[in-house]
């Protein structure tokens, strides 16, 4: 199966976000639209103008607590989450924190039939084996599309995020991987441990250690070639 890339869109108004998104869909399988880079009383024109784009893209509104850019306040960023289900994307990314103190966000969210990717980050560090799979066996509570994303400040930090591979379930849809250069190679590895796809920008990284689609293409078209030679 071939390598599936997401594209991370992080623009600042509606119409460069449809833009972008129309170059990205063009080369990719999916699109990361970060609504959360726009101001709050976008959004909904912003969803409007997208709509037929949205069964391939992951929506994301991210508060800056969780290293995200939405200047509401959390009760607004609710509203808009429950908004946003309801145009019923291909997944709509909910913090694990969010939805861990919004209970009936989570029910919202189920009954407008949009799955919940379930995400979790630290941008400082890579805790621990132990607390990593704790971490997932809780969050896959919520849903079974699951991103835990660390930071990694050496190799053993890289090896111990991607070994959650060896613990998550068939059923169990995971995107783990490392931020920082040390982890920049993960997000290729965990491809071929078992997620559905990895992140790229389109140009200049909007996470630390992420590759460009042109960079990535170049990487799997290399490894096609190796897989004919051999």
């Amino acid at each position: 199966m071939a390598t599936k890339v997401c594209v991370t869109i992080a623009a600042s108004s509606p119409t460069k976000v449809s833009s972008q998104l129309k170059q990205a869909l063009a080369k990719s399988d999916y699109a990361e639209i970060r609504l959360d880079f726009l101001k709050p009383n976008q959004v909904p024109f912003c969803l409007f103008l997208v709509k037929k784009h949205l069964k391939r893209c992951i929506c994301t509104l991210r508060p800056v607590s969780e290293g995200g850019k939405f200047s509401g306040s959390e009760k607004e960023r609710m509203s808009i989450l429950k908004l946003i289900s309801e145009f019923d994307p291909y997944l709509l990314d909910v913090e694990y924190n969010t939805l861990k103190k919004n209970k009936g966000l989570a029910r919202y969210i189920k009954s407008t039939k949009t799955r919940i990717l379930v995400s979790w980050h630290d941008f400082t560090k890579t805790p621990n084996e132990h607390t990593l799979k704790s971490l997932l066996k809780k969050m896959s509570k919520f849903s079974n599309n699951v991103k835990i994303v660390t930071t990694a400040k050496t190799i053993a930090d890289t090896i111990c995020i991607l070994s959650l591979y060896k613990s998550h379930t068939r059923n169990l849809n995971l995107i783990s991987f490392a931020m920082g250069d040390y982890g920049r190679m993960s997000r290729i590895l965990c491809t071929k441990l078992g997620s559905p796809y990895t992140y790229v920008s389109m140009g200049k990284p909007v996470a630390p250690g992420q590759f460009s689609l042109k960079e990535m293409k170049s990487i799997l078209s290399l490894e096609d070639k190796s897989k004919t030679y051999n």
